[in-house]
C-alpha cells in the first residue's frame, strides 16, 4: 500500500493538539484553588470531569468511526474541543470549567479511537509500530511544552514588556488580569480551530477496518465482560493512568503546600519534566524489552516509581523536586505493556477488548479526586500517598499475568507461545 506522507504528518499533528489540551490540568491546578476558593476536591473535579470522558466515549466512538468514517468523525471531536476550549475562556468560572472540560475531554477521547486505524492506513501496516511509538514521542513532546507555554503566558500576560508582543497584547485585552492562566484556552481555540479548517479541506483515504480493529458487536463485549481476567487488566489499566495523572495533577501543589515553590514556574516546570521524562523513558524500556520478558520489566520500573514517590513525598525540598518528576521515567513502559500483555492474552475479539481498556482511562478522572478528598481531610501527603495502592495494582501485573504470546527478546526473537499444553494459558475465565 502506498504511503500517505502527508496524512501521516497530519495524524502527528492531530496528536500534539491532544497532548497540548490534555496534559496542562496539573500546572493549573494551584491556580483553580486560588482563583475559584475552591478545596482539593473542587480542584480535583475538573481533571475529573476530563478523563471520565474516555470512559464515557471509548466505545461509542469506534461505533462512530465504522458508521461515519474518520474525517467527519474528527472535525466533530475538534469542534468539541473548540467548544469546551471557548467556553471557560469566554466565561472563566468555576461551573463552566467543569462542563467545558468533559466536552473536551469527549473530543480528545473520539480523536484517540479515530486516529489509530488511520495511522495504520496512511503510514503502511510494515511501519504502523514505527509510526506508533513516533507518535507517542510527539504526545510526550506537547506534554512537556504545554506547562511552559503556560509559565510563559502566567509570567509575562500584562507586564510593560509585553507591550512590543502582538501575542501578549491580543491575549491580555481578552483574559480577566486575576486570571492570567485562563490565556490558555485561547491558545486551545486558536489550535482546534486550525485542526479543523485543515481537516476540512484534507482528502482523507479509504480505511478498511480488520477484525480485530472492529468495535464489534454487544455480544463479544458480553463474553469479553464474563472473563475475570478482562476485569482485571481494566482495573489495571485504571490503576496506571490514575497514576499518571494522580502525579501529574499534584506535583505543582505538593511541591508549592510542602517546600514553597511557585507554581507558576518551578512547579510547572517539574510536571514538565514529569512528561518529558516519561516520554524518555519509552526510550530506555524499549531497550529493555529487547532483552527482558516484559513482566520483569514492569515489575522492575514499578519498583522503581514507587521509591521515587517515597523519596518525593519524604524527601527534602530538593530531593522532592527531583523525584516527581523521576516518577515519569518509571511510569514511561506501564501502558504499552499492560496494553500489550492483555491484548496478547485473548485469541480474539481483539477490537472490542482494545474499546474495554480505554474505558480504564477514566482512571485519570476517579483518582485525583480520591487525592484530593484525602487530602481535605488528611493533607495532601497522605492524599499523593494513595498512588502506592494504584502503582502496586500495576506492580501485580507482573506476578499473574499469562499472556498467551509473549514479547519477542534478542535471545527469544520468536514469540513464546505459552498456551500450547493448557489452552487458556493458566489464566483465570
Amino acid at each position: 500500500m502506498a504511503r500517505n506522507r502527508y496524512m501521516v504528518g497530519l495524524v502527528f499533528l492531530t496528536f500534539f493538539v491532544m497532548s497540548l489540551l490534555t496534559n496542562i490540568l496539573g500546572p493549573i491546578v494551584p491556580d483553580i484553588i486560588s482563583s475559584f476558593g475552591v478545596s482539593l476536591t473542587a480542584a480535583a473535579l475538573l481533571p475529573f470531569s476530563f478523563f471520565i470522558a474516555y470512559g464515557v466515549m471509548s466505545i461509542p466512538a469506534g461505533f462512530w468511526v465504522e458508521r461515519f468514517t474518520e474525517k467527519p468523525v474528527m472535525i466533530a471531536a475538534f469542534l468539541a474541543g473548540t467548544i469546551g476550549s471557548l467556553s471557560f475562556a469566554l466565561f472563566p468560572a468555576y461551573h463552566v470549567a467543569v462542563g467545558s472540560l468533559f466536552i473536551m475531554g469527549a473530543g480528545m477521547a473520539t480523536l484517540q479511537v479515530a486516529i489509530n486505524p488511520l495511522l495504520r492506513v496512511a503510514g503502511g501496516e510494515e511501519h504502523f509500530a514505527f509510526n506508533s511509538a513516533f507518535a507517542q514521542l510527539i504526545f510526550g513532546t506537547a506534554s512537556f511544552a504545554s506547562p511552559r507555554i503556560y509559565s510563559y503566558l502566567v509570567e509575562n500576560l500584562g507586564k510593560p514588556s509585553a507591550r512590543g508582543n502582538l501575542l501578549l497584547q491580543i491575549l491580555a485585552r481578552l483574559t480577566p488580569p486575576a486570571l492570567p492562566w485562563a490565556s490558555m484556552y485561547w491558545i486551545f481555540a486558536v489550535f482546534t480551530v486550525s485542526m479543523i479548517a485543515v481537516l476540512g479541506v484534507t482528502r482523507f483515504p479509504r480505511v478498511e477496518h480488520t477484525g480485530d480493529e472492529s468495535a464489534g458487536s454487544l455480544e463479544m463485549y458480553g463474553s469479553l465482560l464474563r472473563k475475570p481476567m478482562v476485569w482485571a487488566f481494566f482495573l489495571c489499566v485504571f490503576a496506571y493512568v490514575g497514576c499518571e495523572q494522580g502525579t501529574a495533577d499534584w506535583i505543582s501543589k505538593f511541591l508549592a503546600q510542602y517546600h514553597g515553590y511557585d507554581p507558576h514556574t518551578t512547579g510547572a516546570t517539574a510536571v514538565s519534566w514529569f512528561w518529558g521524562m516519561l516520554t524518555a523513558g519509552c526510550f530506555v524500556g524499549m531497550g529493555l524489552l529487547k532483552l527482558f520478558d516484559s513482566r520483569r520489566v514492569l515489575i522492575g520500573f514499578t519498583i522503581g516509581a514507587l521509591l521515587c514517590l517515597t523519596a518525593a513525598l519524604f524527601g527534602p525540598a530538593r530531593v522532592s523536586l527531583i523525584a516527581f518528576p523521576a516518577i515519569g521515567l518509571f511510569a514511561s513502559i506501564m501502558w504499552p505493556v499492560l496494553v500489550s500483555l492483555a491484548l496478547n492474552s485473548v485469541s480474539e475479539h481483539h477490537g472490542p477488548f482494545a474499546g474495554i481498556l480505554s474505558t480504564g482511562i477514566m482512571g485519570g478522572a476517579v483518582v485525583p479526586v480520591i487525592i484530593g478528598r484525602i487530602g481535605d481531610f488528611a493533607g495532601l501527603r497522605a492524599g499523593v500517598a494513595f498512588l502506592y495502592v494504584t502503582f502496586g495494582c500495576v506492580l501485580s501485573v507482573g506476578f499473574w499475568a499469562r499472556p498467551i504470546i509473549t514479547n519477542a527478546t534478542i535471545l527469544h526473537r520468536d514469540n513464546a507461545v505459552e498456551a500450547v499444553a493448557e489452552p487458556d494459558g493458566g489464566r483465570p475465565k
